[in-house]
């Protein structure tokens, strides 16, 4: 199998985003205006790279992020990509007693119960079955070389985790914040990264 080049990075900011509130593969929400800013960003330090195709999950937040490139490149909607499913908690703002629920929650998951779901929503164990089967139609495209998936924060961390072979109850090692970048080889049996969590591209922007 030949070398990939793979750009992966989360969409911009949302208002959710910004009022701390889970939006998960439920909630459809547009990116705010600091999140079209970062999106101007990222296509402008990256619009001389020579993509073979754009991926976007099925949600319009990761298709507003990369619109630049969706308008200059080639491009699939992958529904695998979206971001877990956080059920019952999606949209609600978080109150103390939501917080703690959180928490534990995240940290099941840390301890290795990474088969427990959010009520009404997806474990992590279920979410890397779709990013596996994501992976795998991504590798198997001819003639993708050079590759740009634009996916969300959570669902990442478990991208990250299927593609370094990692454990999932050690997904949180793998850090992320609105239109960040990762740069990874693909050299036909295993992943390097290059670049982590690079936000260099956002430098002189203000998140409101």
């Amino acid at each position: 199998m030949m070398t990939k080049k793979i750009y992966l990075t989360r969409h911009g900011q949302t208002d959710f985003n910004k009022q701390g509130i889970v939006q998960g593969s439920g909630i459809d929400s547009d990116l705010n205006e600091t999140g079209q800013a970062q999106a101007a960003a990222f296509f402008h330090a990256y619009e001389h790279v020579s993509f073979d195709k754009v991926y976007v999950s099925g949600l319009k937040r990761t298709h507003q992020s990369v619109k630049g490139f969706l308008d200059k490149h080639p491009s699939e909607v992958l529904p695998d990509l979206n971001e877990i499913s956080w059920g019952k908690k999606e949209g609600v703002p978080v109150d103390q007693e939501g917080e703690a629920y959180y928490q534990a929650m995240i940290n099941s998951w840390k301890e290795g119960q990474v088969d427990v779901r959010i009520e009404g929503g997806e474990s992590p164990l279920e979410v890397a079955e779709r990013m596996k089967r994501a992976l795998k139609h991504i590798l198997s495209q001819p003639n993708e070389d050079t590759i740009l998936i634009c996916m969300h924060g959570r669902a990442m961390r478990v991208m990250l985790s299927v593609m370094l072979n990692y454990p999932l109850k050690c997904m949180d090692m793998f850090e992320h914040s609105n239109l960040c970048l990762y740069e990874l080889v693909f050299t036909g049996q295993m992943f390097k990264v290059e670049s982590y969590n690079n936000t260099d591209h956002l430098n002189g922007l203000s998140v409101q």
